[in-house]
């Protein structure tokens, strides 16, 4: 009997200006929770009530520690690269509102996932490109784990998924507290971000 060799899957990447020309012609269904992670569309995890509420919580811990010089936006777009376009849970932005009205904003101080079933894309893939793009600050709030893990020294490394990782990972749990890299003067405790 013959063997057949079957080719390896092509696999077509977008860039993150054909993904921004495809939203705008309404190629996505109204509601559908997509994310372009270096060329990739990736489907977001569904929001349940435990993780709504938390992605609150931190967005109301992070306004009362960066106040009114800083923007804190819950899941929106960020201009991380030419291939990636994440929607973090929550990011910190300089605030200017007339600057993203034509481009997302590019360059967060802190970027937090909520992860209750994404641990693994939040620790590995996203950490990845997060320390790649340069962001300084990047937390994970661990649901499951009851804990806040703190990314920090992003640097090269070949084994990363994208060539790159945190250097420093803390675990902090209650009744801890972090301070933001941007605001090092408001350490926040953290029960105000771990439910």
């Amino acid at each position: 009997m013959a063997s057949t060799v079957k080719p390896s899957p092509r696999i077509r990447r977008w860039t993150r200006l054909e993904y921004d020309r495809l939203i705008d012609l309404g190629v996505f269904q109204p509601g559908e929770r997509l994310e372009l992670l270096d060329g990739l569309l990736v489907l977001r995890e569904p929001r349940g009530s435990r993780h709504a509420g938390t992605i609150r919580r931190v967005v109301a811990a992070l306004r009362r520690a960066f106040g009114d010089a800083w923007q804190v936006d819950s899941q929106l777009p960020i201009a991380l690269d030419p291939d990636s376009e994440p929607e973090p849970d929550v990011a910190v932005v300089p605030q200017d509102p007339g600057a993203y009205l034509d481009a997302h904003p590019s360059r967060p101080v802190l970027i937090v996932e909520v992860a209750e079933s994404s641990y693994r894309v939040d620790r590995e893939h996203k950490a990845s490109l997060y320390a790649r793009a340069g962001i300084a600050d990047y937390w994970i709030v661990d649901l499951a784990r009851d804990a806040l893990e703190v990314h920090r020294d992003p640097g090269a490394s070949p084994d990363a998924p994208y060539g790159w990782r945190y250097r420093s990972v803390v675990t902090l749990r209650r009744p801890a507290t972090v301070a933001p890299l941007a605001a090092p003067g408001t350490p926040i405790p953290v029960t105000d971000l771990v439910p």
